[in-house]
């Protein structure tokens, strides 16, 4: 088996929302195009705090997470 890359796109949902409405040009909307390696057995995303900050997401909720080293984050 080898390793499985996605690329995804993240747009701010609010600010696309804002320009859907009128509020602000669809130019002024926060995207941010990735390639991540994916975890096949995963049923969430994350993103870390440089990403949060960038596209200037709410924090929803914050988790510990442990990775197979057993590092946890």
């Amino acid at each position: 088996m080898g390793l499985v890359y996605a690329d995804i796109e993240i747009i701010n949902g609010m600010e696309l929302e804002m320009a859907r409405r009128g509020f602000i040009d669809k130019d002024e909307v926060k995207r941010m195009y990735l390639n991540l390696l994916v975890d096949t057995g995963s049923y969430m995303l994350a993103i870390n705090e440089n990403i949060q900050e960038i596209m200037q997401f709410p924090v929803v909720e914050s988790k510990r997470a442990q990775l197979a080293n057993g590092y946890l984050m």
